[in-house]
């Protein structure tokens, strides 16, 4: 196996800690370790007593417990708890495909999505969102792309980066054709529970589908990235058993303080993904009136769920904006093109206290004439 370098990690290595002010974060606010543990009369206790032994491979079962609630028809048993959302998508990738195998993707696309499964020998098709129409996906190209090869089909809903949300309907109807022609579906769900309207919130896939895998993480909607703890949830037992076997030549199990922490924060999950939806609302309402002021430069589409949206830059070149941004006004923004060639927008974050802040820096650099 070679895995090409990860694009976005790299450019974010070389300027997340450097760069001041950052407007292309992919997470919501985080909170302190003392902020969770305000959460509970006796958690600090708790914490401070914390056995830091060896855990159990499958995640613990308070732990387990809580994020199977997150799924009205899925149980703990059914929950598979990774170091990461990076790991859950590395070691299915590894389980499922095999050389020849073909995984078809829904694009633009986080790159370890594709990257993995090219690096096991599999073909990649990427199924294109249609910037035009709200990067809506069209099922048509999915009927016409399938063929006896495709073993995985990958979904992102709600979409990074673009923050695309499709309708109930859609997913009964890729749930049909998964039965009819065999291919698993794995559902990348790490920004669920941040749309802003709740009624467009969408079942999970694991539980509408028993060919169906979810993927969750504590650091999207929850703003916990330092916790490093994600998990898969699936009703197909034989593919659970084969990742918690393969979970053994990785990281075995996980951080008994964050699986501590994960759990404490799952059981007040409800006023953290307000206190985040609150500052996404905020936000948006700021990045409207900017890109009303600067129609001339961007093309602004509002996204309809997560901290992350993908506007289309109207310039010459979204790299060299990006690069001139960060190196005169030390804002980042992520260029589209480490999503892929051919993508002229770039990811900016708003789940954030710091866009006010931001945001003034950018028109600034916009106004000296960039």
């Amino acid at each position: 196996m070679k895995l090409k370098p990860f694009r976005l990690e790299r450019y974010f290595a070389q300027y997340e800690f450097t760069a001041p002010y950052l407007l292309c974060c992919s997470d919501c606010e985080s909170l302190s370790v003392g902020d969770l543990l305000r959460l509970e009369q006796n958690a600090h206790e708790e914490l401070s007593s914390l056995w830091l032994g060896y855990t159990e491979s499958l995640g613990s079962p308070e732990l387990r417990a809580q994020i199977a609630s997150l799924y009205p028809n899925i149980s703990p048993g059914q929950i598979l708890v990774h170091a990461g959302a990076e790991e859950a998508i590395f070691n299915f990738m590894n389980v499922v495909l095999s050389a020849g195998d073909q995984i078809i993707v829904h694009s633009p696309y986080y790159q370890s999505l594709g990257e993995v499964a090219r690096s096991i020998g599999a073909d990649v098709t990427e199924w294109p969102g249609n910037p035009d129409r709200g990067w809506e996906l069209d099922l048509q190209f999915l009927v016409e792309n399938v063929t006896d090869r495709t073993r995985v089909v990958v979904v992102n809903v709600p979409h990074n980066p673009t923050g695309y949300l499709p309708d109930p309907r859609f997913m009964q109807e890729l749930s049909a054709l998964s039965d009819k022609r065999g291919f698993l579906v794995f559902s990348d769900e790490v920004y669920r529970g941040l749309e802003y309207d709740p009624a467009d919130r969408l079942p999970s896939f694991a539980e509408i589908n028993e060919r169906g895998i979810s993927l969750g993480v504590m650091s999207k909607t929850y703003g916990l990235a330092g916790l490093r703890i994600g998990w898969v949830a699936t009703r197909n037992k034989e593919l659970f058993d084969a990742l918690a076997a393969f979970k053994d030549y990785t990281t075995i199990c996980n951080s008994a303080p964050s699986e501590y922490l994960a759990t404490l924060a799952l059981r007040h999950r409800n006023p953290i993904v307000e206190r985040n939806l609150g500052i996404i609302r905020g936000n948006l309402g700021l990045l409207a009136s900017f890109f009303a002021r600067h129609r001339d430069l961007f093309e602004w589409h509002e996204p309809k769920a997560g901290p992350i949206a993908f506007p289309r830059y109207l310039g010459a070149s979204v790299e060299q904006f990006c690069a001139e941004l960060v190196r005169q006004s030390g804002v980042l923004l992520l260029p589209g093109t480490l999503y892929g060639q051919g993508y002229d927008c770039f990811r900016i974050g708003f789940g954030r206290n710091n866009l006010a802040e931001c945001l003034p820096r950018l028109e600034q650099f916009l106004e000296n004439g960039r």
